[in-house]
């Protein structure tokens, strides 16, 4: 008891954002479509956080679903979205960049990087499509990176505890280690204690049906794996602040 666990909440809506910070939240990563994985959101997404968001609020940097080879036009993208997110006060983005074998492209994240400041600036999970997770880290620590999103290299947080562990020991004090990834009440408090980290990340959502009353179910919209277009994943307050209660217990 008494160790300080920040939880991060991955959410792509301004709605989902609030309520994150309602719970008790202390920073939200805001991204659009998450069903993908996550891409960056509209600036007017990013705009309307700000205004009601007291709490840190980082952005996710990345122009499309997929692999994280970038074409030169992709990083041009990258680059503009990370200074409409300094301009509109954001606390910090989250970013990745990789190189056609998999290990890191240190010459592009050291430009994001340099983009960035004085932004606070997360390495995400690109990292666990790496070949040698060490190196990966090493090259992180080079970079100064501040943080470093990671499943450790296995579908979930919990699966990968055991390299989230190694890499908190590596990078010390010189960088944060944030698990993510199928981070539960169910597994939460285990995490925690087997790795030692000071902060998660989670989405903790719920399923929250729309309030249209004319419907035509038979016309889908594109490829969620949802099977209603009524309805959304959305950032659950209950699940939220439960995670935070088990986090303190810790």
């Amino acid at each position: 008891m008494g160790r300080s666990i920040l939880m991060e909440v991955c959410v792509d809506s301004v709605q989902s954002a609030i309520t994150a910070q309602a719970a008790g939240a202390q920073r939200v990563e805001l991204c659009d479509n998450l069903v993908e994985g996550g891409t960056t959101p509209s600036a007017g997404m990013i705009q309307i956080c700000r205004q009601h968001l007291s709490i840190g609020l980082h952005v996710l940097i990345r122009p499309r679903r997929g692999d994280f080879l970038y074409s030169d036009l992709e990083f041009e993208v990258m680059r503009h979205d990370i200074q409409i997110a300094k301009e509109m006060g954001t606390d910090g983005v989250v970013l990745g960049v990789l190189l056609p074998e998999g290990n890191i492209d240190v010459v592009r994240t050291r430009e994001l990087i340099s983009l960035a400041r004085p932004m606070s600036v997360t390495f995400h999970r690109a990292f666990d499509l790496t070949p040698d997770p060490f190196r990966a880290l090493d090259d992180l620590l080079q970079l100064q990176v501040d943080r470093l999103l990671t499943s450790g290299q296995q579908p979930t947080a919990p699966e990968g505890a055991e390299l989230i562990s190694a890499l908190c020991q590596k990078a010390g004090e010189n960088l944060s280690v944030l698990p993510g990834g199928g981070i539960n009440e169910d597994n939460l408090k285990a995490l925690l204690e087997q790795t030692g980290v000071t902060e998660f990340h989670a989405s903790a959502r719920e399923f929250a049906p729309s309030k249209m009353t004319f419907r035509r179910e038979e016309v889908p919209m594109g490829g969620s794996p949802l099977t209603t277009e009524y309805g959304s994943m959305t950032a659950s307050q209950t699940r939220i602040a439960r995670l935070l209660d088990l986090a303190r217990q810790t």
